[in-house]
């Protein structure tokens, strides 16, 4: 009886250090134009414009959805989302992208990339 209790205390012990070391805590962090272009541009990536639907219709980042973070539909709309993969945010200037990747991590979102410059950087000149 103690060969299994011991046995099955093991098995535990080892599925406990196997989850906490599989499961990706969840992160934001501020990326700038150079890692746009380079990491989000042309590839399969979860981007959000999280301006309003005026202001992405003036113009927006390449093939990026536009979920305005100031809808109260907004929570639904992140739902259509993979919480697992990269999900990278923007907006004008970066205020409200901020307040949009605080609320991705708050609902199980674990990468969370924020353009902090926003479109106003992306249009601007280098």
């Amino acid at each position: 009886m103690q060969k299994i209790v011991r046995l099955a205390l093991m098995s535990f012990a080892l599925l406990w250090a196997f989850s906490c070391h599989t499961q990706q805590k969840p992160f934001v962090k501020k990326i700038d134009k150079a890692t746009v272009q380079s990491e989000v541009i042309g590839k399969d990536v979860q981007l959000v414009d999280v301006r309003t639907p005026m202001e992405y219709n003036q113009g927006h980042i390449d093939d990026a959805v536009n979920f305005n973070i100031n809808d109260e539909g907004f929570l639904n709309q992140i739902e259509t989302l993979d919480k697992d993969k990269p999900v990278y945010l923007y907006c004008k200037i970066g205020g409200r992208s901020n307040r949009a990747a605080e609320l991705l991590k708050s609902e199980g979102f674990t990468q969370i990339y924020d353009y902090t410059g926003g479109y106003d950087d992306w249009n601007s000149k280098d």
